[in-house]
């Protein structure tokens, strides 16, 4: 059995590496063929997106229509709802021809779902730190190499990947050249409703 298989990645790495990061609904969904080449059996899914905000690949594109992914999840095609009210974060390549490619290994989640602070993030803080470095640690001791490292502990604290660090914190670099760990957004609703009760 095949199966698409990525490297875990903070969502700031995954949208340093993207050249394109947009919030979008998807209208439509086409099945149409991979390339122009008849003996290419392969399929994509076209999704038709409505474009409500870019947040990194200006300079190639300024209105995206499309965007494409293989039709098998084993090659990593990524299934989003169409014909529905939902946005998503979209993150992607784009082609020679212009085309636009999303798949698994990119960082693609519903609006919703994210947090404040990465909803903060995408203007700049995450593109910030793109000189900087973020390693997972999946067991102890694990130290950082270079001082432009960030360590990041969400499996070892909380057995998953997308934990507090993930959706809260951003690594950036400061001005001598090391990175650190920076938290974006409001504290945390907890504090919030003890603050704000009389």
């Amino acid at each position: 059995v095949e199966a698409c298989s990525c490297a875990p990645a903070h969502p700031q790495q995954l949208i340093c590496d993207a050249a394109l990061v947009i919030r979008a609904k998807i209208t439509s969904e086409k099945v149409v063929p991979a390339s122009d080449d008849p003996l290419d059996t392969h399929k994509m899914i076209r999704y038709e997106i409505k474009q409500i905000k870019m947040f990194k690949g200006f300079e190639k594109l300024k209105d995206v229509q499309y965007v494409y992914t293989p039709f098998d999840s084993s090659l990593c095609g990524v299934k989003l709802e169409a014909n529905n009210k939902k946005q998503y974060l979209l993150t992607g390549q784009i082609l020679n021809d212009g085309k636009v490619l999303i798949h698994l290994c990119n960082y693609i989640e519903p609006w919703d779902d994210l947090s404040l602070s990465q909803k903060k993030s995408l203007n700049q803080r995450y593109q910030m730190g793109c000189g900087c470095k973020i390693t997972t640690c999946y067991m102890v001791p694990c130290s950082i190499t270079t001082p432009n490292e960030c360590l990041w502990t969400d499996w070892l604290i909380e057995r998953k990947l997308y934990g507090h660090q993930a959706k809260h914190y951003a690594c950036i670099k400061r001005s001598d050249g090391t990175c650190s760990w920076y938290r974006g957004g409001p504290p945390p609703e907890k504090e919030f409703i003890d603050i704000s009760e009389p």
